[in-house]
């Protein structure tokens, strides 16, 4: 392995917003536009109105910036309105989910302003060959794409299309070169990871991908996964998460509602019960499992019993990584045609829930100073994650960062809290 991960070469400037598939997809464009430094990429989300409005803020600032550059917009909130953005004087250039894995969508001299194909005629996808991340000391590697479920809320499906699986050996050469590459983390991405495999000959599932590649690729020291739906987490699956060391204890899982009532209208395929039943099967398992999960506040019809429940599920799941997010209705979805709650409080609900999910967060925190830690140091040489996805800093009066370290994984010991951080020594 070598003695550091590689350093990103110069080239557009990418800004992905959202999730780890944005992430990944990010770094495969940054590939295709090597040495094209006039291009600006903003890689959208449309997983709420925020995501869109914060899009839109990101051209006027990418603009605002650097006049002379092509601003160029893909990603899912491109995907699905495309028209909007088009009609944005700072924007150069439209692109679909699958238009900007091509290289010629981004020549600047194509007469059409806007290339959004079908996402819904995409029947297969295929691995992104990233070399390296010039954000990230972490790698990530997409494994699925698009999802067969329609949420009542949830407009994504529209911006990625059906359910499609990469092939398990592709995805174990892409992890095996990052390894090769000195990456010492490979997070694997989807839109539904939990659903990979039944479009693939033979039906493998998410665990048996993850057997494959453990197998194959024994130097990788830490694989991590991205958000799971629970309702697809199986015995094989489940034994993996609690029983390879390997695996990082940390899962985060797609729950949207502490509420059963609020599930059903949402059209999610678990119950309340059956989630606490998870997460109390995965700690008693392994204790040390970190539990994040996605929660929509003020989801239309939620009454005040039904908001509490999805406060509640918050100790009930013992989440530490909580990603809150106050319902927004997108046009399109079937929630959106719903009874809305009025705005305000919307946003109050929400703004409970994450003070609530924040309180959390630093007992557990707390909880954890004194303690012995592994820490994969990111690109500032300072910072970077622990195996539970605990953000840890090292303290500035600490051994001074050695460059090498950058992309390793170091040993640490917890000495405080600082904010949302950990702060660390380095063990000697």
């Amino acid at each position: 392995m070598p003695d550091s991960i590689p350093i990103a070469t110069t080239g557009p400037e990418i800004i992905s917003m959202g999730c780890r598939l944005n992430i990944a997809e990010g770094e495969a464009m940054r590939g295709l536009l090597a040495g094209r430094d006039d291009v600006i990429v903003i890689n959208s989300c449309a997983v709420t109105n925020e995501a869109v409005r914060q899009t839109r803020q990101a051209i006027r600032k990418a603009r605002k910036a650097r006049p002379g550059a092509q601003v160029v917009v893909t990603g899912c909130a491109a995907q699905t309105d495309p028209a909007m953005f088009a009609a944005m004087p700072e924007v150069d250039r439209v692109l679909g989910n699958i238009d900007k894995l091509d290289a010629t969508s981004f020549d600047p001299r194509a007469n059409a302003k806007a290339r959004v194909s079908d996402i819904m005629a995409v029947r297969e996808t295929a691995p992104h060959m990233v070399t390296s991340f010039a954000e990230h000391a972490r790698a990530f590697v997409e494994v699925q794409n698009g999802c067969d479920h329609r949420c009542t809320f949830c407009i994504i499906p529209y911006g990625r299309g059906n359910s499609r699986s990469v092939p398990a050996g592709a995805v174990v050469d892409a992890v095996r070169a990052l390894v090769e590459r000195g990456y010492a983390e490979v997070v694997l991405t989807g839109v539904d990871v939990t659903s990979y495999g039944p479009d693939l000959p033979g039906s493998p599932t998410l665990g048996m991908l993850i057997e494959r590649i453990l197998k194959l690729v024994p130097d990788l020291p830490r694989l991590r996964l991205s958000s799971l739906d629970g309702v697809e987490v199986d015995d094989r699956l489940f034994d993996l998460i609690t029983g390879e060391q390997r695996i990082m204890p940390h899962v985060h899982l797609s729950l949207q509602s502490g509420d059963d009532m609020i599930l059903k209208r949402m059209k999610r395929r678990h119950s309340r019960a059956q989630a606490i039943a998870l997460v109390e099967r995965m700690k008693a398992r392994r204790p040390e499992i970190a539990i994040g999960a996605d929660l929509i506040a003020g989801f239309p019809t939620e009454d005040e019993a039904m908001h509490a429940q999805n406060l509640s599920i918050l100790d009930a799941c013992d989440v530490v990584h909580g990603h809150i997010f106050p319902f927004s209705p997108r046009s399109g979805t079937p929630a959106a045609r719903m009874p809305q709650l009025d705005r305000a409080l919307v946003k109050a609900r929400a703004a409970e829930m994450r003070s609530a999910a924040q309180a959390r967060a630093a007992r557990w925190r707390q909880s954890l100073v004194g303690t012995h830690q592994n820490l994969l140091v990111e690109r500032d040489g300072r910072t970077g994650h622990g195996e539970n996805f605990v953000r840890i800093a090292l303290e500035r009066d600490s051994d001074r960062p050695d460059p090498s370290h950058i992309g390793r994984i170091v040993p640490v010991t917890i000495t405080g809290q600082n904010g949302d951080m950990l702060t660390a020594e380095m063990n000697t």
